[in-house]
């Protein structure tokens, strides 16, 4: 699944729509043992405005492996590059063991990912 969440306005209703749709777009999915969503976002006070929070997100889980993960990329407030990608670059030359550790969760400027694990699901279990 791809989304397009960019019309998130407080002016215009797009925040209404979101908060309408998005939970049951999320109970939808709760009930799969695999999924994959990308989405873009951009939260805005009104149309045209310059963005406030804007990202481009990917989420899955697969609960046969009982794994989970999300990866945020392209991740700015006010249009200012942040991330662990971010504080990986500023940590490195003065505390790189402390950069190595976190360069797992994102590398790249406006990059933030992890992984989780998940309880395990008697249902999925049985479809692999």
């Amino acid at each position: 699944m791809e989304y397009s969440k960019r019309d998130i306005t407080f002016d215009d209703g797009g925040a209404l729509r979101f908060l309408v749709a998005e939970p049951s777009r999320f109970a939808l999915a709760m009930v799969t043992c695999r999924y994959y969503q990308k989405d873009h976002w951009s939260v805005q006070t009104t149309d045209g405005a310059r963005a406030l929070v804007t990202w481009d997100g990917q989420y899955w889980w697969d609960k046969t492996s009982q794994q989970a993960g999300a990866r945020l990329s392209n991740f700015r407030i006010h249009g200012t590059s942040v991330g662990i990608g971010d504080a990986v670059a500023a940590l490195r030359p003065v505390f790189p063991q402390l950069a190595d550790m976190l360069d797992k969760y994102g590398t790249d400027a406006g990059e933030t990912g992890l992984t989780a694990s998940l309880p395990f699901d008697l249902r999925c279990s049985l479809a692999r």
